[in-house]
């Protein structure tokens, strides 16, 4: 029979048994491991492969003709130089993760403006200060780059707090659910070097995915470009902003604040100054975690279509493009 692993430790016995019974249905044998530890060995006969963790096990796996990854970011496995032939496809999960993240984004947005990394500080201290100026969603204007599912699941949620206007940047200028406008990403600078649009910004939200257009694409410059007002927060990935040009700017006041989940490098050292940067809210890559049921379940839900798609030689969906990186 066909052989198909999955490696993955967050999946839950009904996960496993959806699995199971699409694997079945289409003509595979599935195996089960929770990490490539596990699978070390055991893996060469893949035809179809489920990845939730390390992409290194992809070289146990010369019969492989599809790797379906859990994650949204194919950095990795494109990395791998598996897929470069085009005789392999990779899929991802690319709109599992838009609740998640988008409520992350919600969430840390509040805490800088309701000035949660004062009050952390002045609570750790026992004090009684309550008098620090707060912001509210309602009224602000958001500007989000990247307009995909995580970008139009954050703009909705903005709009529903009663956000003045939410405008969007991606590639096209395509307008996208839950964006007022949406601009081309070649017109930011023409754009925020224009001080009336700048300084209206409240909050920009980064959640384009890593590729080498978008590295470094949050300059100097167009930091320097920014307002004292506004805040930033980057849930796509840590090098597609200049991380020292950024703690320069919160050191010396010249933004409100950030809320970054990524950075470079991952994990971040002891030491880093990000840690202790004024208004600077660090988590550890966690707002798309598989911690939220919804989202392992939509990533099982997408492996089992496109292997029902697969199985019957039609087109498969969420398939990435190895030369764009999405």
């Amino acid at each position: 029979m066909r052989k198909c692993t999955v490696i993955a430790d967050f999946l839950s016995a009904d996960n496993k048994k959806q699995i199971t019974e699409c694997a079945s249905e289409t003509g595979f044998e599935v195996a089960f491991f929770e990490d490539t530890e596990a699978a070390d060995g055991k893996v060469s006969g893949t035809e179809v492969f489920y990845s939730g963790g390390d992409a290194s096990i992809l070289e146990q796996m010369p019969a492989i003709k599809w790797c379906h990854t859990a994650f949204a970011g194919v950095g990795a496995y494109a990395a791998s130089g598996v897929f470069d032939s085009g005789e392999v496809i990779l899929t991802n999960s690319s709109g599992a993760y838009g609740r998640t993240i988008a409520e992350h984004i919600i969430m840390v947005t509040l805490m800088l403006m309701r000035r949660m990394p004062d009050y952390n500080g002045i609570i750790y201290r026992h004090e009684w200060t309550r008098d620090l100026p707060l912001r509210s969603v309602a009224g602000s204007n958001i500007v989000i780059i990247g307009t995909g599912d995580i970008g139009s699941n954050a703009a909705v949620r903005y709009h529903a707090l009663g956000a003045k206007k939410v405008t969007g940047f991606n590639r096209s200028g395509r307008p996208a659910e839950g964006f007022d406008e949406v601009y081309r990403l070649a017109d930011f600078d023409r754009l925020f070097g224009n001080s009336d649009f700048s300084e209206s910004v409240d909050v920009l939200v980064l959640c384009i995915p890593g590729t080498a257009e978008s590295q470094g694409i949050i300059n100097a410059e167009r930091i320097s470009m920014l307002s004292r007002n506004t805040y930033v927060i980057n849930v796509g990935r840590g090098w597609v902003i200049d991380q020292d040009a950024l703690l320069d700017a919160l050191n010396e006041g010249r933004i409100a604040g950030a809320a970054l989940d990524v950075m470079y490098p991952e994990p971040l050292p002891e030491d880093h100054p990000l840690w202790t940067a004024p208004n600077c809210i660090v988590t550890p890559h966690m707002s798309g975690d598989m911690g939220l049921p919804y989202t392992v379940e939509k990533t099982v839900e997408f492996f089992c279509e496109n292997l029902r798609h697969y199985a019957e030689g039609s087109k498969m969906i969420k398939q990435i493009d190895i030369k764009k990186g999405y």
